[in-house]
């Protein structure tokens, strides 16, 4: 069984968030997308948990809705503490096997701070006491570190504290299983750390809103006999994912360095250049996560391990109708062409598998065209840095020219 999985998300009492985030807007929004499984994102909260509890029934190992679509608890968690002298600072998804036993898990947390406040509540419990107050509720428990490379909250972001998965989780690294790529980042980007090889590689969407050009705008392929908890979280800790599906890297919030309060982004070679600080207000830019894996990597880039995983690279296809059209991706026009799209197929499919001469059924050649580049990594995008999103350039003149793919050199050769 083929299952496309979002499994960190967030329900609408996060900060942030929309407010008409629910259970049936979530399921309608995942199958326009070509998800079937979610998680069900704050299942700390009090009263995203009522609505859980309301909205779905466990049924043969697994949460579903009435319509029968699958969800997995799930929450994410800030940690902000000090060790070794150090201010550490950093997010954790946690997947649990019930909603039952998430009850248990708010219930530990509430010994040691408020949960009502937001859907992702902030406690001063170090990561290793994170796993170890887990796993003395179950076993099941799956800790995920999150976005590990995005600079202010990722483990392995340059302000989070931690330069390695083994300084951050101590003696409970081998309880670590997983780790999450974030927006910024790829799995070849990750796979330059060898200590990452013996962990699954997953990519979330970390939504704060339903639209599609968000719900699994990077999510995990699994292929399972049978879609229950038990299945889900043997592949993660058997390293047995199909693929992902990624964001391009360059588009994420955080991929080069910057100051957008002052416009200036670089490379990090530039970043080196101006040692690390901006010529425009002469303070240290925030560095990305482009610079951060060049600083920690102790692999040359192209090189892919053994186990490494397939993934492939795409721009939601909200965003290629937006930019065909000139248009917010929001607008009434976007959302007509998108909705003759979706006879075809679910988005997935279409940016994925549907073929030119039925695309051209649906939408004018402009846009069939934009859709097979995207499919074929030919759209060149201006990086994001210091929180503002990368921008995919549809003008017509980056569209016709053949544009290579970020260098992927020696990926078909094992290190």
């Amino acid at each position: 069984m083929k299952v496309i999985s979002d499994l960190h998300i967030h329900g609408k009492y996060s900060r942030a968030t929309s407010k008409e985030l629910t259970i049936p807007n979530l399921e309608k929004y995942a199958r326009m997308k070509g998800l079937n499984l979610l998680g069900t994102g704050d299942f700390t909260h009090p009263k995203w948990n009522t609505e859980l509890k309301k909205d779905l029934v466990f049924d043969d190992g697994i949460l579903k809705t009435a319509t029968g679509f699958c969800f997995i608890p799930q929450t994410e968690i800030s940690l902000i503490y000090t060790d070794s002298g150090k201010g550490r600072r950093i997010h954790h998804v946690i997947l649990a096997p019930d909603l039952e036993t998430a009850d248990q898990i708010t219930e530990t947390f509430k010994k040691r701070g408020r949960v009502d406040y937001d859907g992702r509540p902030i406690f001063k419990i170090k990561s290793p006491e994170l796993v170890e107050m887990m796993h003395s509720i179950s076993d099941k428990i799956e800790i995920i570190p999150a976005h590990i490379w995005t600079p202010w909250f990722g483990m392995l972001g340059s302000m989070s504290g931690f330069d390695s998965l083994k300084e951050c989780f101590q003696e409970k690294s081998s309880k670590i299983h997983a780790i999450e790529t974030g927006l910024s980042s790829d799995p070849a980007m990750n796979w330059r750390i060898k200590e990452l090889d013996n962990r699954s590689i997953l990519s979330f969407s970390d939504l704060h809103s339903f639209w599609p050009w968000r719900i699994g705008r990077e999510c995990t392929i699994l292929d399972l006999k049978k879609l229950n908890y038990a299945s889900v979280l043997n592949a993660i800790r058997n390293q047995e994912i199909k693929e992902t599906i990624e964001f391009f890297p360059e588009e994420g919030k955080y991929h080069y360095d910057g100051h957008r309060n002052c416009n200036v982004v670089m490379s990090p070679k530039e970043t080196e250049k101006h040692k690390g600080i901006c010529p425009a207000c002469k303070k240290p830019l925030t560095k990305g996560v482009a610079y951060r894996v060049e600083k920690l990597a102790d692999r040359e880039e192209g090189c892919k391990p053994k186990n490494a995983k397939p993934f492939k690279r795409l721009i939601p296809l909200s965003e290629i109708i937006a930019g065909r059209l000139g248009v917010g991706v929001a607008t009434q026009k976007v959302w007509k062409v998108y909705h003759d799209l979706q006879k075809l197929g679910n988005e997935i499919e279409i940016l994925l598998e549907i073929p030119k001469e039925k695309l051209l059924k649906a939408v004018d050649e402009k846009l069939a065209d934009l859709i097979i580049r995207n499919r074929e990594q030919k759209i060149k995008i201006q990086p994001g840095y210091d929180g503002l999103y990368g921008k995919p350039i549809f003008n017509n003149t980056a569209v016709k020219k053949e544009v290579k793919p970020k260098k992927q050199a020696g990926l078909n050769q094992y290190c």
